[in-house]
C-alpha cells in the first residue's frame, strides 16, 4: 500500500522475486539487507501521522469552518488510543454549501511515499444522520477482494473510517445531522505508482490507511537496534522467553496467550525476525513466541527473515500448498495461489472451513523455519491472529486457539 506495511496480512511494496521453494523441501533461510536509505540515522527516529489521522484532522476542519463559517487554522483530533493531537491547517475555504480543508502529511523518518501529502477534505452537510464517505481525486478504489474493503469503495480502512467520524461528530450530532466527507490527495494517482496498489488492485491513487493513527519508522536500522536492545533487557532481568508481535494489534493477542509473562517479554519485532532470533541465543533464552497474521506469518514460513516491505513478498504460491496440504481441494489451493493478497488467502480459507488446518499447518512451517534459524537452540511456537488482532485462529499449540 503507500509505505511500510507493520501489521498488515497483505504483500506489501517492493520488487517480485520468486520464492516459491520445492515441495517437501525446507526453505532456504534468507535475510535480505535493509534498503541502503534506511541503513544508517545520524540522529533518533521521529514517528510521524497516517494518511488516515490525517485525513480526519482535515475533516474535522473542513466541517468545523462549514459550521462557523471561519477559516481554521489548527485542529485537534482524538486518535484511536485516547490521546489527542493538534494539526496544523495548510489551508481552508468555506461557503454556506460547503468546507473545505487542508492537512499535510508528516510521516516523521519513516520511508513512506505519502510524506508530504496534501489530504483535503470536503464536507457538506445532509439530511441523513452519520458520515457518508467518498473518495475523491487521488484517493484509490478497491477492484479486487482481500483488502478488508468492499470492491469498488474508496481505499480508506477501517479505522480512519472511524476516525473520520469521529472527528466530525465532535463538530456536530451525526444523530441530527449527517456530513457528506470526500477525502482527496492532489498527486495520490501519481504517488501510487511507487507502490503495488494497481497490483493490489487499488487503482487510481493511494489509500488512506492506519490503525494507531502515528506512523512508527519500525523499518529502519534503528529499529532493529531497539528490537535487539529490547531481548537483551528482558534477558537481564532473567526472563526466558521473548515473545515477538509484529504490531499492537498482535502484541494484545499475544498477552492474552501468556498473562503469566511480564510485559518486558513482548517485543514488537516489525521487520527484524532474524535479528531478535540472533539477539536470543546470544543471550540464552530458551523459547521464542512469534504471533503474527497470515501475510508476516507467509513471509516467515518462506525462510524470510527480515521482511522489510522493499525486500520481499508474500509467496501466495507457498499459501497455495498450504492448504493442498492442510486437505484444501485442487481448486481451492489453486484459488488461493492465485489470490490477491495474503489476506484474500485467509477469507478463502476461512470461507472454505481451512482455516484451522490450514492456519496450524503455516503455524507449523513456521515454528520450523524458527527453531532451523536460531540453530535448534531455541523452542519455538507460533499463532495466527485474525485481522484485528483479537482473536488466535490457529497455532503450532492447539490450546492456543480461540474457542470458535
Amino acid at each position: 500500500m503507500n509505505g511500510p506495511a507493520h501489521d498488515q496480512s497483505q504483500p506489501v511494496n517492493g520488487p517480485a522475486h520468486d520464492q516459491s521453494q520445492p515441495v517437501n523441501e525446507p526453505p532456504e533461510l534468507r535475510e535480505p539487507d535493509l534498503p541502503r536509505t534506511a541503513k544508517v540515522r545520524p540522529r533518533a527516529l521521529r514517528t510521524g501521522w497516517t494518511t488516515g489521522t490525517c485525513a480526519s484532522a482535515a475533516a474535522k476542519a473542513a466541517a468545523t469552518a462549514l459550521r462557523d463559517q471561519a477559516p481554521q487554522h489548527r485542529v485537534e483530533i482524538p486518535l484511536p488510543g485516547g490521546r489527542r493531537v493538534a494539526f496544523p491547517v495548510e489551508s481552508c475555504a468555506y461557503s454556506p454549501r460547503q468546507g473545505t480543508a487542508v492537512v499535510v502529511k508528516d510521516a516523521g523518518d519513516d520511508p513512506d511515499v505519502t510524506h508530504g501529502a496534501h489530504l483535503t477534505a470536503i464536507v457538506r452537510w445532509r439530511t441523513e444522520p452519520g458520515v457518508a464517505l467518498e473518495g475523491g481525486e487521488g484517493v484509490g478504489v478497491v477492484t479486487k477482494p482481500g483488502l478488508g474493503i468492499e470492491v469498488g469503495e474508496p481505499a480508506i480502512t477501517a479505522t480512519p473510517r472511524a476516525m473520520i467520524t469521529e472527528a466530525v461528530g465532535e463538530v456536530t450530532d451525526l444523530s441530527v445531522r449527517g456530513a457528506l466527507v470526500v477525502v482527496s490527495v492532489p498527486g495520490g494517482e501519481r504517488m501510487a505508482r511507487k507502490t503495488t496498489n494497481a497490483r493490489l488492485g487499488v487503482l487510481g491513487g493511494i489509500s488512506i490507511l492506519g490503525t494507531t493513527g502515528i506512523v512508527r519508522p519500525f523499518s529502519t536500522a534503528s529499529w532493529r537496534a531497539s528490537v535487539e536492545q529490547a531481548v537483551s533487557v528482558l534477558a537481564a532481568q532473567g526472563q526466558r522467553t521473548v515473545v515477538l508481535c509484529t504490531g499492537g494489534r498482535t502484541e494484545k493477542a499475544a498477552m492474552g496467550l501468556r498473562p503469566d509473562l511480564p510485559e518486558v517479554c513482548f517485543v514488537e519485532v516489525g521487520d527484524f525476525t532474524g535479528a531478535a532470533l540472533r539477539r536470543a541465543t546470544a543471550a540464552g533464552l530458551d523459547q521464542v513466541i512469534f504471533v503474527g497474521m497470515a501475510g508476516k506469518l507467509a513471509k516467515l514460513a518462506a525462510g524470510v527473515l527480515m521482511t522489510h516491505y522493499t525486500r520481499s513478498k508474500v509467496d501466495l504460491g507457498l499459501l497455495g500448498d498450504v492448504t493442498r496440504v492442510a486437505g484444501g481441494p485442487p481448486a481451492v489451493a489453486g484459488e488461493v495461489a492465485a489470490a490477491n493478497t495474503g489476506r484474500h488467502a485467509y477469507e478463502i480459507w476461512a470461507r472454505e472451513g481451512l482455516l484451522r488446518p490450514a492456519g496450524d499447518e503455516l503455524c507449523g512451517r513456521v515454528r520450523s523455519v524458527l527453531i532451523r534459524a536460531a540453530g535448534g537452540r531455541l523452542d519455538a511456537d507460533v499463532a495466527l491472529t485474525d485481522f484485528a488482532g483479537r482473536t488466535v485462529v490457529a497455532a503450532s499449540r492447539p490450546e492456543w486457539v480461540s474457542p470458535s
